[in-house]
């Protein structure tokens, strides 16, 4: 049995029950799904701060994993807060959810737009779109939601989901919905049954695609960039 587990690098322990749920809802009956959560700041990764301050948190829950005999991680955070670092530290395979949405958006539609918020969140998704190479075909949209305001539930945000992403389906030309925050699970049905394209939610698909790693046998690559961090600190050594 593979034991996967989804980090939040934030400390809302509603938003870490929502994306376990969401993990566990797509993973095989044979994985083991647990999830975690910052133990200090932020409350929520909203700001460049704020996913300074993330980054660390998601080390520090990594270095737990390894001693929890982790097997692989899920980042539950769009930009994939910590993701380099963390595929620095864990012996096996890490996936953000965003490169994760990304990727499966462009197997599913030419053109796609993720819908992410707030609208001051969009640079950090523009940076994972623009390292994946696929600006030529996504493009990047926020609504005027706080992540604060989706902690206890989704269902109030689909009204303005569904209304930005019927703009994008004009003014893009969108074929596909990338929904880019942690905890929108909840929307998925209801938006794919109201507009009729594929909408897809990134823990889900950070979930199953580390599955297909693990049952591959693959990890990270050591061969250099994501090669054993020797001699760096620990978060318990900077913390204490």
């Amino acid at each position: 049995m593979s034991h996967v587990r989804v980090l939040n690098p934030n400390t809302s322990v509603a938003m870490t029950e929502a994306v376990l749920a969401a993990a566990r809802a797509v993973a095989r009956p044979g994985t083991h799904v647990s999830a975690t959560c910052s133990r200090r700041a932020p409350a929520t990764v909203e700001t460049h701060v704020d996913e300074v301050f993330g980054a660390a948190g998601i080390l520090e829950q990594v270095e737990r994993g390894e001693r929890d005999g982790v097997d692989g991680y899920v980042i539950a955070c769009f930009g994939d807060t910590g993701l380099p670092a963390a595929r620095e530290l864990a012996r096996g395979p890490v996936v953000g959810m965003t490169e994760a949405a990304l990727q499966a958006a462009s197997l599913l539609a030419h053109r796609f737009s993720v819908i992410t918020m707030p609208p001051r969140t969009i640079a950090m998704t523009d940076r994972v779109v623009q390292e994946l190479g696929l600006a030529h075909r996504c493009t990047v949209r926020a609504v005027d939601v706080s992540v604060a305001e989706i902690e206890t539930g989704a269902g109030p945000a689909f009204d303005a989901f569904a209304r930005e992403a019927r703009e994008t389906f004009v003014a893009e030309r969108a074929e596909a919905v990338v929904l880019g925050c942690a905890g929108l699970t909840d929307l998925v049905d209801g938006l794919r049954n109201a507009l009729g394209v594929p909408v897809i939610d990134g823990v889900a698909a950070a979930t199953t695609a580390l599955e297909g790693l693990l049952a591959q046998g693959l990890t990270t690559s050591r061969a250099n960039t994501w090669a054993e961090p020797v001699g760096s600190p620990t978060t318990s050594e900077v913390w204490g």
